[in-house]
């Protein structure tokens, strides 16, 4: 069997299911779609999911945090953190001030450990769920300098990169199939008996 490990971009994702209108979609068990891309000759042995924590507003914090908890409940699943950056941006027009927030760190997270995974033998095929034309350089690494491991691209709904289209050994899409498969129960129960519920925004 070959072992595969999913490196998931979660606000790429995120972003792309925004994209569709797919709300319902958000209470998404990412391991489960991992398994879903799978070939019969291949196990899942690890799915690590990059995020970034959100601030504001305090109503989609409690959903993010929500949907985390669920995350963990599931095994060989880990998730890695970046942070949002602000910036002061000021109207040339009207002067009015305000402030945006950028997600970093994420690529470079994904590079880390595709490249750590990859040089330790922890995988044959990676999965990299991501249309983030950023990871071009860690994949093209990769794969040359590991000529018999392969970066599968798996682009998120209604998100496409052509630089790694040309890079990976192979492309798939995540469609409205996969996803409907791969969506958690309604209650997710942690180890500690804590019970998590599908926001109602997402249903």
């Amino acid at each position: 069997m070959e072992r595969v490990i999913a490196y998931v971009d979660g606000y790429n994702l995120y972003y792309g299911l925004r994209s569709k209108g797919w709300k319902r979609f958000y209470w998404l068990n990412i391991q489960k779609l991992a398994q879903q891309l799978l070939n019969p000759e291949q196990t899942l042995v690890q799915t690590k999911y990059f995020t970034t924590i959100v601030k504001q507003p305090d109503d989609k914090r409690r959903r993010q945090s929500i949907f985390l908890d669920a995350l963990k409940t599931l095994p060989d699943f880990d998730v890695y953190y970046g942070q949002f950056l602000s910036e002061t941006i000021v109207c040339r027009v009207c002067g009015h001030t305000y402030t945006t927030y950028h997600e970093k760190m994420t690529d470079v997270n994904i590079a880390v450990e595709l490249m750590t995974d990859a040089s330790q033998n922890r995988f044959d095929v990676a999965l990299l769920i991501s249309a983030d034309s950023d990871l071009v350089g860690p994949v093209e690494a990769v794969q040359r300098l590991f000529p018999t491991k392969r970066v599968v691209a798996v682009f998120p709904p209604g998100r496409s990169s052509f630089a790694l289209k040309q890079t990976a050994k192979a492309v798939l899409h995540i469609g409205h199939v996969e996803l409907a498969k791969s969506l958690f129960a309604d209650a997710v129960v942690k180890p500690d008996g804590i019970v998590l519920h599908r926001p109602p925004a997402w249903r």
